[in-house]
Formats: C-alpha cells, structure tokens, sequence
C-alpha cells in the first residue's frame, strides 16, 4: 500500500511540474511534443550505438535568451527606468500592479496621442479613487533592445498620474520577467 501511495505521489508532482517545465522552456516542450508524433520511417533502419555515460568532444551551445534589459531597483525600491513610447525618451516606473501602461496626459501629448475630452470615458480605480481614462494604443514601447508593438495604455489626468507606469500590457507579451539580486529582468 505505501508502495502504491509512493508511486502515485511521484506521479503526481511529475505532473504537476510539466506546467512549470513548460512556462520556463516551452521550445524544449514543443520539440519533445514534436519528436513523440513524429512519424516513424516505413523500412527499419540500424540504430547507431549510444554510450550514455560519454561526454561530448565540446559542451553544447546554450540556447540564446533573446533580448535581454536588466533594470536596476533605485533607492526606495522601485524599478525605474528611461523607456521610448513611440519614439520619444520617457521617465517611468515599472509596476506589475497596473493592468496596463498608464501615460499621463502631458506624455500622451509628447508622443503623439491626441485625445478630446470625451475619449476619457472609462471609470477606473487607482489608490487615489475612481477616475476617468481614456483607452488608447502606443505603437511601440522600448526599454533598451526590447521592443513591443501596439501595447494597449490608458491615459489619466496630469493630477492624477504623477509616474508613468509600465504595467502588464507591457510585461505580459516578454518572454519572462523576474526579480534576482535586487534587479528586475526582462528578457523578450
């Protein structure tokens, strides 16, 4: 019996971290996918003999990561960087709280993005209440090699946003994100 409950506990965490194996890997996934439905060759051919326990004449090459930015925390703790919102150089501060990028008017105005008073016509709830935005796309977003087309922003009154924000409109469409060593990594 405890045999069985060992073997369905190995069975089930190897289950679970295929999600997880998948999430960091997903070209190695694929390919393994790949390989299993692969059709087979109709004549059967020799097999060439495989030592496992031999090591290569030189180490693999790693797979590249991509476009990679490493944005430095500053003293209070905030990632804050210099961004280009079509084009033109920006202050703003990354925030994985904020469902999307959020400009301010003045910034809107700078990059390009002309709005009427009744295009700020969605309600939303910041820290500060309820206020009104109005609903826009910037055409590229960069922060050093990254760059991300057609991001979806919303833009507030000057009094109301202080700080662009970069938020997971942005974040969610790199290839990863994370915290390590007091800088935040964002790898496309």
């Amino acid at each position: 019996m405890l045999r069985k409950l060992l073997i369905l506990g190995i069975f089930a965490g190897t289950s679970a971290s295929i999600p997880i194996v998948y999430q960091a890997n997903p070209h190695l996934v694929d390919g393994l996918l790949k390989s299993t439905v692969a059709p087979q060759p109709t004549a059967p051919e020799a097999q060439p003999q495989v030592n496992l326990a031999s090591v290569p004449d030189k180490p693999a090459a790693p797979m590249p990561l991509g476009r990679q930015v490493l944005v430095n925390a500053d003293a209070r703790g905030h990632f804050t960087s210099q961004f280009k919102l079509n084009g033109r150089q920006i202050d703003g501060m990354i925030d994985t709280g904020a469902t999307l990028v959020a400009i301010n008017t003045s910034t809107a105005r700078r990059i390009g993005i002309s709005l009427n008073p009744s295009d700020f016509n969605h309600q939303v709830n910041t820290a500060n209440g309820a206020i009104k935005a109005a609903v826009v796309t910037v055409s590229r977003l960069q922060i050093g090699k990254i760059s991300v087309d057609n991001v979806q922003a919303m833009v507030l009154d000057d009094r109301a946003l202080q700080t662009n924000l970069i938020g997971m409109s942005f974040l969610q469409r790199l290839q990863k994100y994370q915290v390590q060593d007091g800088s935040l990594l964002l790898v496309q």
